[in-house]
């Protein structure tokens, strides 16, 4: 199976209503396509729903060059990543997290990539003080999976939320000398980072396990954190 049949396949997982990780249109997904470019969800499409239409094929280099251009609204940054589409005439427009994908799918080392809304790990993301629960691993599969998650500070999607996953990658990496497997974005939801489209089903899979554990330690005292175990 190809890779874009793969993405296909993960993205229809990930968005099965009887999971609970995304609603509507919810959610987006990317896979590495080659050295230059990769495939994102467009805009607006249900990710229960999607087929290879679906997956427009955008230059990597075009839409990380938007980071550093000004500040950029929300219209102008979905601008700049229409204009990074490889095949400028097939109709619709790349996810507005396709910059946040980009990166991910460069600096991060992945080459499948899947962003969900799961109601289990929100309830935590959306909570005060939201990085406190995630601080360590609490039993040894999920840092099996999941490794070390890294945790961004709220960010509106678009131009602000992908420079904030870069500052937190490039932290990962610098701190633990590689990427990070799990992001967690606060006030917003989860991006898991696979080598494969099953490891990114996986690490989502086992985050949402963790997030509803770690809801029910609370009425015990709190989770009993364990060390991370390398992989």
């Amino acid at each position: 199976m190809g890779a874009l049949n793969k993405l296909v396949a993960m993205t229809r997982t990930l968005g099965n209503p009887e999971r609970d990780y995304v609603i509507l249109s919810e959610g987006n997904t990317s896979a590495r396509r080659d050295e230059e470019t990769f495939w994102v969800k467009a805009s607006g499409s249900r990710m229960a729903d999607v087929d290879r239409e679906t997956f427009l094929q955008v230059d990597a280099a075009a839409v990380l060059a938007l980071l550093d251009e000004g500040l950029l609204s929300e219209s102008e940054m979905r601008l700049g990543l229409t204009g990074a589409k490889a095949v400028p005439h097939v109709p619709g427009s790349p996810s507005i997290e396709a910059a946040m994908h980009a990166l991910c799918l460069t600096l991060g080392g992945a080459t499948f990539v899947g962003h969900t809304h799961p109601t289990a790990v929100n309830a935590i993301l959306c909570a005060q003080d939201a990085a406190e629960p995630f601080r360590g691993a609490i039993f040894p599969a999920e840092s099996l999976v999941c490794g070390q998650p890294a945790f961004v500070p709220y960010a509106a999607p678009g131009q602000p939320l992908a420079q904030a996953v870069r500052q937190a990658l490039e932290s990962a990496i610098e701190r633990r000398g590689e990427p990070p497997r799990v992001l967690l974005l606060e006030n917003h939801g989860l991006v898991a980072l696979g080598k494969t489209a099953q490891e990114v089903l996986d690490i989502t899979e086992m985050m949402v396990k963790t997030a509803r554990i770690l809801v029910r330690t609370y009425a015990l005292g709190g989770p009993d954190f364990v060390e991370y175990t390398p992989r």
